[in-house]
C-alpha cells in the first residue's frame, strides 16, 4: 500500500506561465493582438466578425496567456492546462528532443510528423537541468543505450 503511494506522488512539480517570464513580449503580443483586431473591425465594420476573431485569436494563444502545471512522477506525466488534464504513463514514451524553452517526449523511436500530436511538451520554468535528467532516468533512446 504505502509503495503505490510513493509511486503516485510527483517527484516534479512547477507551473510555467510564458506571459509573466517576459514582460515586454507581452506587451508586443498584446500590442499585435489589437492591432490585427482593430484591422479586422476597421475592414469589416461587424462586431461579429471582431468577437470571432478575438474567441480565435485568444484561444490560439492560451497557453501564452494562462498558466500551465507540470507534475512528472515516478511512473506517469501529467499535464494541467486550464479546464484539462492530460496524463500518460513513462512507458508510452520511446524518445525525448530538448530545445532551449523545453522537451518533447515521443511515443517514437525515431523522429516522425506526428510527434507534435501525440507527443506531450513540458516547457521548463528556471529547471532545465533537473527536468532534463528527471527525463532522462525515465526514458532510454536506443541511442543512449
Amino acid at each position: 500500500m504505502m509503495n503505490e503511494i510513493l509511486n503516485q506522488e510527483p517527484s516534479l512539480v512547477w507551473s510555467s506561465h510564458p506571459a509573466k517570464k517576459n514582460v515586454w513580449v507581452s506587451i508586443g503580443v498584446i500590442a499585435f493582438l489589437i492591432a490585427v483586431w482593430l484591422i479586422v473591425y476597421w475592414t469589416s465594420s461587424n462586431p461579429i466578425l471582431l468577437g470571432i476573431s478575438v474567441v480565435i485569436m485568444l484561444g490560439s494563444m492560451s497557453s501564452f496567456f494562462l498558466p500551465t502545471q507540470y507534475l512528472l512522477g515516478n511512473d506517469k506525466v501529467r499535464i494541467k492546462f486550464f479546464f484539462t488534464v492530460r496524463e500518460k504513463k513513462w512507458d508510452m514514451f520511446r524518445s525525448y528532443y530538448v530545445d532551449k524553452n523545453g522537451v518533447l517526449l515521443s511515443p517514437f523511436e525515431r523522429p516522425s510528423r506526428l510527434e507534435n500530436f501525440r507527443g506531450l511538451y513540458i516547457r521548463f520554468n528556471q529547471n532545465r537541468d533537473l527536468v532534463v535528467e528527471f527525463v532522462k532516468s525515465k526514458i532510454v533512446k536506443k541511442t543512449d543505450k
